[in-house]
């Protein structure tokens, strides 16, 4: 029986022995290495020593988390200019609204609802950005209820009130685009590697569970266990419905 520590990245799960995981910590801003290899996004200091830093999305060949956020956060904003000019045109001429007045339910309000920050400054934002996100989806819903008594009434909120609540919505959502390495750290992990002397650090994007599993439950995928000169996979383990590459070794790039 080992214990292997699942981790995601992306849609993709692995997991590695955990005798080789020293901790699991937040993910912070790193000191950059000149002419570093690709995969490193620099060092840092941890206890005594200096360990560098492998990005395990650069690794296996993904887009990096901070070009993920930066596509989704402008898709955000799209969706919200087009949830404002979809209300003006409703409010203009009477036609049915059919996105959602619920700040939960757009794609803005699932984000925020799954996120979770760890950073003082980043967490300051975000509540900002909740407060200011409720009350357009509350102040849009309330014209929308009056327009057929008062369009002109309506309008007016939606001209003054709607308005000003939307510029202060995407102030604090381009707030987060300029702060993307701050953010994608609130979100991403580091795991303290040891193997065979060497001790570096490998940032994922979360920690899944930890799995108590036999290693003949792993499956060989012959010609395909090993992803790069840097990593190697033991082989595939069906853990909960869910298939994760469980890793041998990973190496570090010099």
């Amino acid at each position: 029986m080992i214990d292997l520590i699942v981790f995601s990245v992306g849609d993709n799960k692995y997991a590695m022995d955990i005798e080789y995981v020293q901790r699991i910590i937040q993910a912070k801003g790193l000191t950059s290495i000149p002419n570093a290899h690709i995969y490193l996004d620099g060092m840092m200091s941890y206890e005594d020593k200096v360990i560098k830093v492998l990005n395990f999305r650069k690794l296996i060949g993904m887009t990096t988390y901070e070009d993920e956020l930066d596509a989704l956060f402008n898709s955000l904003v799209k969706a919200h200019a087009a949830w404002v000019d979809a209300l003006r045109v409703s409010l203009e001429t009477g036609s049915e609204f059919t996105k959602t007045f619920d700040p939960h339910a757009c794609g803005l309000g699932k984000w925020i609802d799954s996120f979770t920050a760890y950073d003082d400054h980043v967490l300051e934002v975000l509540n900002e950005l909740v407060e200011y996100h409720k009350q357009l989806h509350i102040t849009g819903g309330m014209a929308y209820d009056i327009r057929a008594d008062d369009r002109e009434k309506a309008l007016e909120i939606f001209n003054v009130d709607i308005m000003n609540i939307y510029q202060h919505t995407m102030g604090a959502l381009e707030i987060f685009i300029n702060e993307l390495d701050i953010v994608a750290d609130s979100l991403q992990k580091f795991l303290i590697y040891e193997n065979s002397g060497s001790v570096f650090a490998i940032k994922v994007d979360a920690i899944e569970d930890i799995a108590h599993v036999q290693e003949s439950e792993f499956t060989n995928i012959s010609g395909e266990n090993e992803t790069s000169e840097f990593l190697d996979l033991d082989g595939v383990l069906d853990f909960k419905g869910v298939l994760i590459n469980v890793i041998k070794t990973v190496k570090l790039p010099k």
